[in-house]
C-alpha cells in the first residue's frame, strides 16, 4: 500500500487474502474442535527474535489443554520453547494471552484461563528474565471478573502506550434480568460465551506498572442487530497516525462461538471506536466455518505481520502469517 498518502487515504491499514498466508502452527488433528490459534507475537529487536504465543486445543472435554511460546528468527520458521498445560493452572481451559517486553528487559505473559473454583474466565500474570523462564507456580491475579463486575474477563492484547499500560479485553457482559434457570446455567459448561446468556463486548483497562489496572468500562459493544450482535471481541490495534485500527472477532449468536470472523473498528483514544464492518466481516476462511479470529498485528520496518487463526478445509483451525507492505 506504498504512497497511500498520495491518494489521501490516512491511517487505512492495508489488509490481505487469507488464502494466501502460510502456515505457522498446526493443529494437533484433524477435524472440529482441533485448533492452533489465539496468537500473540511481539518481536525483540535486541534478541533478533520473534516471540510467538499460541494455544493447541483438542475437541471436548479436552479443550484449551496446551499453551506454548516459540521462538523465530525470520517470523516464519518457530521452534517451541515453553508450555504450560491446563494442569498447571488447575483449569478447564486456558485461552487467548498476551506476551510483552518491558523497558527494563524482562518479559510478561498476562494469561486468560478458566478458573477452576468459580468456572469464570480471568487474567494472571507471570514474569520472567526469559520467556523460556515464566513459572506457573509464580503467576500473580491481574483480573477477575468479580473485580469489575461482569461474568468473564478474558483475552487479553496489552501495549505500552507513552509510558501506560493499556490492556484491551474480552468480557461477558451480564443481561439487565436473570432468571434462575440462567443463573444455574450461566457457568455450567466453564465458558460463559457458550451459553447465550451474557453478550462478549471489549473492555480497556490502565496501568502504570502493568500490574495494578483501573479499568475504564466497556468500550466496544455488539451491534443492535447485526452480523457481530453476539461478539465483538477486539484482539489486536494497529496505530497508523491518526488512528487505532482495531481488529475485532464478531458473531451473531452463541452457536458461532469459537467459529469468529474479523470485523474492523478505528478510534483516536482506543475508548470511543466506530465500527466500519457493518454490513459483514471483511477477512473470512474460505473453507469450513469461516472463521478467521484472533488476528495480532505486528508492525516491524515497513511491513505489517498478521499472525491469525484460520479454519482449514477439514475444520479444523491453524495459526497462518500474511505479511503485507506499508
Amino acid at each position: 500500500m506504498a504512497h497511500a498518502e498520495a491518494r489521501k487515504w490516512l491511517g487505512v491499514a492495508p489488509l490481505f487474502d487469507p488464502r494466501k498466508g502460510k502456515t505457522i502452527i498446526k493443529p494437533l488433528g484433524k477435524g472440529k474442535g482441533y485448533w492452533a490459534g489465539a496468537p500473540s507475537v511481539i518481536y525483540d529487536d535486541e534478541k533478533k527474535a520473534f516471540y510467538l504465543y499460541y494455544r493447541l486445543r483438542r475437541p471436548h472435554p479436552i479443550r484449551g489443554g496446551i499453551v506454548e511460546i516459540a521462538e523465530s528468527r525470520d517470523g516464519l520458521k518457530f521452534k517451541k520453547i515453553w508450555q504450560c498445560t491446563r494442569d498447571q493452572l488447575k483449569s478447564p481451559s486456558i485461552e487467548r494471552s498476551a506476551i510483552v517486553k518491558l523497558p527494563d528487559g524482562r518479559y510478561r505473559l498476562y494469561i486468560s484461563y478458566v478458573d477452576g473454583k468459580d468456572a469464570r474466565w480471568r487474567i494472571d500474570m507471570m514474569e520472567a528474565d526469559s520467556p523460556r523462564e515464566f513459572d506457573p507456580k509464580k503467576r500473580v491475579k491481574i483480573m477477575t471478573a468479580a473485580d469489575i463486575g461482569v461474568e468473564a474477563v478474558k483475552d487479553p492484547a496489552v501495549y505500552l502506550i507513552g509510558g501506560i499500560y493499556t490492556m484491551i479485553f474480552s468480557i461477558a457482559v451480564l443481561p439487565k434480568k436473570l432468571t434462575k434457570a440462567q443463573k444455574k446455567k450461566m457457568h455450567s459448561t466453564a465458558d460463559v460465551h457458550t451459553t447465550g446468556i451474557t453478550l462478549s463486548a471489549t473492555g480497556v483497562a490502565m496501568s502504570i506498572d502493568g500490574v495494578d489496572f483501573e479499568y475504564l468500562g466497556e468500550v466496544f459493544s455488539p451491534s443492535d442487530d447485526g452480523w457481530d450482535r453476539y461478539c465483538s471481541r477486539i484482539n489486536s490495534v494497529l496505530y497508523l497516525p491518526p488512528l487505532y485500527t482495531a481488529f475485532y472477532d464478531g458473531i451473531p449468536s452463541e452457536r458461532e462461538n469459537y467459529e469468529e470472523k474479523t470485523g474492523i473498528a478505528v478510534s483516536t483514544d482506543l475508548t470511543d471506536f466506530v465500527r466500519l464492518t457493518t454490513d459483514g466481516p471483511i477477512l473470512t476462511s474460505p473453507y469450513a466455518s469461516g472463521a478467521l479470529r484472533y488476528i495480532d498485528a505486528l508492525p516491524l520496518k515497513d511491513t505489517i505481520y498478521y499472525y491469525y487463526e484460520y479454519a482449514r478445509k477439514d475444520g479444523s483451525h491453524e495459526v497462518r502469517l500474511n505479511k503485507v507492505r506499508l
